[in-house]
């Protein structure tokens, strides 16, 4: 498309940071140290956790740039970024999270088809833009529809970028509109990370971001944007990114039984300590997130230092200075919580976290009974290990 263009090849790769777990090189997948996380409750672009599909889209001049929004509206449109960011600018802060966050652990049960990421697919940002609502509002759109004169339901979301999954074709996905016209869901078209314009990893010059949706929704590099009668009918969508039960294995799966995944469920881990510890002191501090999808506030963090057996519940806390009320205005709804606790511990522990939304939804306490076999959707309770002394390596 005019400004924006998407390689063949892997050769114009942006720089990453040095500390990065690379989980592949081509496409560039990688996310941070777990203990990086919890550094900033604003997750500093470097540290925030990259998941490609192909090479970085490049933008060649930024003036040309424009997203086609047509489909199912009585008045198309070329929206150039001179138009976005003409609107009235947002600021929300959002939690993004890979729906395969944290399958390497479910692999260990059982084999999964994925990247594995460890718990670290995961990251809040301040993200900046125009409300799609208002977007929308250019082409006659108005807020609130969840069905346009000309029988449209679904918006859908196309990237420039290309990827093998759709034979080469480009990245997209969708939401319902009357989702996307709801202002309260704050559906952005972001242009802006933390204050600075979008690098090349996280979508420069403009993405989508959905709250609260498994980060497979906010598609990057936006090239248009279609409203459609029925949801999108890409791979992401249609053969990705769906919840199947532990008895469908790839001999006898069948796609078209499930809907495709949108809302994340409660999630925590312990970022404060590595899978195996070992510890010169019996007094130890336990930190880590915990996130719930849809806006759901976190009710309760609660800990574990015997493998579950008796539990003491965490501190909450996002901003300093702030006190972290589950649904109350001063909150960020769409972003995760830190939690912390102190606890002495035996000569040896295993640390257990899990966490409890508004909504009374906890996570289970075995990956067993949620293992899937694209490893997606890894809610179970995150469980460390804690010796005392030194370890013999």
């Amino acid at each position: 498309m005019p400004g924006l263009s998407a390689p063949s090849d892997y050769s114009r790769e942006p720089p990453r940071h040095p500390s990065l777990k690379i989980n592949s090189k081509e496409p560039f997948n990688a996310e941070p140290p777990r203990l990086a996380l919890i550094s900033s409750y604003v997750t500093p672009v470097d540290y925030f956790y990259k998941r490609n599909h192909g090479p970085i889209p490049i933008v060649e001049d930024i003036d040309r740039y424009f997203v086609s929004i047509s489909g199912l509206v009585q008045n198309p449109k070329d929206i150039f970024m001179k138009d976005i960011w003409s609107l009235p600018k947002y600021t929300v802060t959002a939690t993004l999270q890979c729906a395969g966050n944290r399958r390497t652990a479910m692999s260990k049960t059982r084999k999964v088809k994925g990247v594995g990421w460890d718990v670290a697919a995961i990251g809040n940002a301040v993200w900046g833009g125009a409300k799609l609502t208002d977007v929308l509002e250019l082409i006659g759109v108005p807020k609130l529809t969840s069905v346009t004169p000309l029988g449209g339901k679904h918006i859908e979301f196309v990237s420039i970028d290309k990827c093998k999954e759709e034979h080469g074709g480009p990245y997209k996905a969708s939401i319902p509109l009357s989702q996307a016209t709801n202002p309260v869901a704050d559906v952005l078209l972001a242009y802006e990370m933390n204050g600075e314009p979008l690098n090349r990893d996280h979508g420069y010059p403009l993405r989508v971001i959905v709250p609260g949706v498994i980060g497979a929704r906010s598609v990057k590099w936006l090239d248009s944007i279609n409203i459609i009668a029925e949801e999108c009918q890409g791979f992401f969508m249609q053969k990705d990114y769906k919840m199947f039960p532990p008895s469908v294995d790839w001999e006898n799966i069948n796609w078209s039984t499930r809907n495709p995944q949108m809302d994340f469920p409660v999630q925590s881990a312990i970022c404060s300590l590595e899978d195996i510890n070992f510890v010169k002191h019996e007094k130890i501090t336990i930190k880590g997130y915990a996130v719930s999808g849809g806006g759901r506030g976190i009710e309760r963090v609660d800990v574990s230092i015997d493998g579950g057996k008796t539990w003491v519940e965490a501190s909450r806390y996002q901003k300093p200075g702030i006190p972290y009320n589950a649904g109350d205005s001063c909150s960020d709804k769409w972003a995760w919580v830190f939690f912390q606790a102190e606890a002495e511990v035996p000569q040896s522990a295993e640390i257990v976290a899990k966490a409890v939304d508004i909504a009374a939804n906890v996570q289970p306490e075995n990956v067993e009974v949620i293992w899937n076999l694209r490893g997606i959707l890894n809610t179970s309770w995150h469980r460390v290990h804690v010796r005392i002394g030194h370890s013999n390596m």
